[in-house]
């Protein structure tokens, strides 16, 4: 009995012991944490009050940097307004205001987002159209040579021609029309490197399915007389000369003087061949009423 009694008392003289420190490492753990709080340590937290600039001031500031040629800056007062005051008068102007010094200050992407914000909050708004069309410059600033991904080179064009199909009557047509034709070029471009290349390592299958885009997907650009001749050599390699003739014939009767079409004709008459059109082939069906469009003017052949 005195054994137990003692390990009672002792087993309670513990607990209690054990309480008591971990009431101090609370309260010590309390000192701890408050030495943490910001507000208890002036020198670390420093409240900073910031005044609400008026709409008006941060629109007209933005309009004086646009004028002083400071772009960057005016697209931050501009976006100012949307922060501090977006059911101000002033928020709609600034905010296609901001997509345009952006655009100015060569800052794409911001560009891109503010035409597309304000286009789907103003979709009915007669600066709409400008929206979509300086959306559609930004992607087209972005256009890469044709040997790199051609990604910002077909947005540009979904983006111009989102322009046209919405906006019909716009001031910006007739350039958004232009711009299509020049990124359009751009694609053929890439098709055709990489054409050469498939030619160059006599893949010469590879090589017929990339000629084969540009002449059905991009006739109006400059690259297809090139295709078309590329389509004769290819041809001729994989013995297929059927198409190899008609590739020669639709080159000469579209484009009779050009030196892609004296090219072709040589290489067919190599072969004891002359250009001859089958009306069945692919290459003859894509020229079927063909009409090329070269910056604006509509040449019919």
């Amino acid at each position: 009995m005195r054994l137990n009694f003692l390990n009672t008392e002792r087993t309670a003289s513990m607990r209690r012991g054990a309480a008591l420190a971990a009431i101090a490492l609370m309260l010590g753990g309390c000192d701890t944490l408050s030495s943490l709080n910001p507000f208890d340590r002036p020198e670390v937290y420093k409240p900073e009050i910031v005044a609400d600039v008026p709409a008006d001031r941060l629109y007209n500031e933005g309009l004086a940097r646009i004028q002083n040629g400071d772009s960057e800056g005016a697209a931050k007062k501009f976006g100012e307004i949307d922060k501090n005051a977006p059911f101000s008068p002033y928020a709609k102007k600034g905010l296609i205001l901001t997509a345009y010094a952006n655009y100015e200050a060569s800052k794409w992407e911001e560009a891109i987002t503010a035409s597309k914000r304000f286009i789907a909050q103003n979709p009915g708004s007669p600066d709409a159209a400008y929206a979509q069309y300086i959306m559609g410059m930004s992607y087209f600033n972005q256009i890469p040579d044709a040997t790199r991904d051609q990604e910002r080179t077909e947005l540009a064009i979904k983006a111009m021609e989102e322009l046209i199909a919405k906006y019909p009557r716009s001031e910006y047509v007739v350039d958004a029309k232009e711009k299509i034709l020049v990124a359009r070029d751009q694609l053929a471009g890439k098709e055709m490197n990489v054409g050469r290349y498939y030619l160059q390592q006599r893949n010469y299958t590879g090589a017929v399915n990339r000629f084969r885009d540009v002449i059905t997907k991009y006739q109006t650009t400059r690259h297809v007389e090139e295709a078309l001749m590329r389509l004769t050599e290819a041809y001729m390699a994989l013995g297929i000369t059927n198409e190899a003739q008609t590739a020669a014939a639709v080159l000469g009767h579209n484009f009779p003087d050009s030196r892609w079409y004296k090219d072709a004709y040589v290489l067919l008459e190599s072969g004891g061949l002359a250009p001859r059109e089958d009306r069945g082939s692919y290459i003859s069906r894509a020229f079927q009423g063909f009409t090329r469009v070269v910056a604006g003017v509509v040449n019919p052949f």
